[in-house]
């Protein structure tokens, strides 16, 4: 069972929602330990007070602001939730907005809203006018003393709390030297974008996250049980060449590209990757023959 992340209410206009919010999501990463490679002891951290020398225990370390050089205010937990104790215990919408008004570079993080057994009723009321307006309701939470923007939508029968990056915290693309201008510009044909857009539609197929595995973990994680199961002797299998940058003064086809995908209908597609899965695996298979 997840653990519950923050405990608080929802409030829009007079209507107050206790809600808990969990994690919607779920890490698979791989952890490795950073290891002596003399005699395979792990690396400890050590918490070292820069003056005296010596490690400092965790509950005699306190958070501080350098406000000055060298000068610090030193705040603790719970002076953080007296700053303001109403908005670390409510998500207050301030406004609504269409759903898909929001770019998908301002989303960040996913919670899932569960609501308090005895106040459900709010819950679904709120959920089914989202649902029926299109709207997402912009609030402000404070998790882990921080205070964070955030989108309320739903998905099927849950309320997701969307973590949002603040505007500030987004570059502008005016940082960046991108190619504007019209199609002539960079001499794209009518029928290239013909043939893209054909690409394009014989690729399309129906949203299915399941369908879509990390395959790199996966793999990785093989080859660790069989370099495991070998008493560690084997050598990892060598990769091929990363492809390149483009070769200076190369001319790319990119209408014969575009018709051969269209004709394979979509040649760097599943089954393209698929091949290159088989192959790399059976290169892996044979890496593990080696011993030495």
């Amino acid at each position: 069972m997840a653990r519950p992340i923050w405990k608080g209410h929802i409030s829009f206009g007079l209507v107050s929602i206790p809600i808990t919010l969990y994690s919607a999501e779920k890490r698979f990463d791989l952890h490795f330990k950073l290891l002596d490679s003399r005699d395979k002891a792990k690396i400890r951290y050590s918490r070292i007070n820069e003056v005296t020398g010596e490690e400092v225990p965790w509950d005699r370390i306190v958070k501080g602001y350098e406000y000055d050089d060298d000068k610090y205010v030193l705040i603790d937990d719970e002076e953080f939730k007296k700053v303001a104790v109403e908005a670390t215990r409510t998500i207050e919408i301030e406004d609504f907005v269409d759903n898909d008004s929001i770019d998908h570079v301002y989303f960040d993080k996913p919670y899932f809203v569960v609501p308090d057994k005895k106040s459900r009723k709010g819950y679904v009321l709120l959920r089914e006018v989202l649902r029926k307006s299109g709207k997402v309701g912009i609030a402000r939470v404070v998790i882990h003393t921080r205070e964070y923007l955030s989108a309320l939508f739903v998905m099927g029968d849950v309320m997701v709390l969307e973590l949002l990056r603040f505007e500030q915290e987004i570059r502008n693309p005016e940082e960046f030297e991108l190619p504007g201008g019209s199609l002539s510009d960079y001499k794209v044909t009518k029928k290239e974008v013909e043939l893209a857009e054909k690409l394009v539609e014989a690729m399309t197929v129906k949203w299915q996250p399941e369908k879509y595995q990390d395959q790199y973990r996966s793999e990785l994680m093989e080859w660790i049980q069989k370099k495991a199961g070998a008493g560690g002797l084997e050598a990892p299998p060598e990769s091929g060449e990363e492809p390149g940058e483009e070769e200076g003064g190369k001319v790319i086809d990119m209408m014969e590209l575009l018709k051969k995908s269209v004709e394979g209908k979509g040649g760097g597609g599943g089954k393209s990757r698929a091949k290159t899965t088989a192959s790399r695996k059976k290169k892996t298979s044979g890496a593990g023959k080696k011993t030495g």
